[in-house]
């Protein structure tokens, strides 16, 4: 049994769940993972039994207990200084830190109207209006860092970071609903969505037995 456990929710709609088992993922420590089905008749019940917050994801580490997605990053980057979750230059990780609380907080109408749904394509499906200057604001970020620092790497800060991955469910919802983006954004997307581990949850989430109704159009 590892010293790390991650418990989350379906793998094809869980997006929060995506951003925090992938930082994990890139930490490349051993840890065993939980999947709590979501909007079942005893999940709230057996999501309490491990997370204060009584949401997922949570992690628990030894005798530690982080909930909400961008506080297990934290958490990681602290505790695997090695994995560079995080830039090391200051300029760059303060850029990083404030996109990625961006992308905690804002953006509600794309949640809203685009769930994610991994394991599905809906590309006729009509992008509803308020939506689109959300998509603006997040092509916006991403053709900026990739015009700053692209000359590092695939990703916003050249190598993989703690903002790619609280990104990296809007690459899913950008395949899923068809949305176009130019050549720059398309080549970013790519990069995310072709990460092994990317391809690992997307496969299990493929073969999930779970439906939520709500999330499909």
């Amino acid at each position: 049994m590892a010293d790390t456990t991650i418990y989350i929710g379906n793998k094809n709609y869980s997006s929060w769940s995506l951003r925090a088992w992938l930082m994990l993922r890139r930490t490349h420590q051993d840890f065993d993972e939980v999947v709590i089905p979501l909007r079942e008749k005893e999940s709230q019940e057996e999501i309490m039994r491990y997370s204060p917050s009584g949401k997922v994801p949570v992690l628990h580490h030894k005798e530690i207990v982080v909930w909400d997605s961008l506080a297990i990053g934290e958490f990681l980057d602290e505790t695997y200084p090695k994995a560079r979750l995080w830039p090391r230059d200051p300029a760059q990780r303060a850029h990083a830190r404030s996109i990625s609380a961006e992308m905690h907080s804002g953006f509600p109408d794309l949640r809203r109207t685009m769930p994610m749904n991994m394991r599905s394509s809906f590309p006729g499906h009509e992008i509803a209006a308020e939506a689109h200057a959300d998509i603006n604001r997040i092509t916006a970020i991403w053709r900026d860092c990739r015009m700053r620092y692209g000359s590092e790497g695939d990703f916003l800060f050249g190598a993989f970071t703690i903002a790619d991955a609280m990104f990296a469910p809007v690459v899913s919802r950008f395949k899923t609903y068809g949305v176009s983006l130019n050549d720059t954004i398309r080549n970013y997307a790519d990069a995310i969505w072709n990460l092994p581990e990317l391809q690992q949850w997307y496969e299990a989430a493929r073969n999930e037995p779970w439906i939520i109704p709500a999330f499909e159009l």
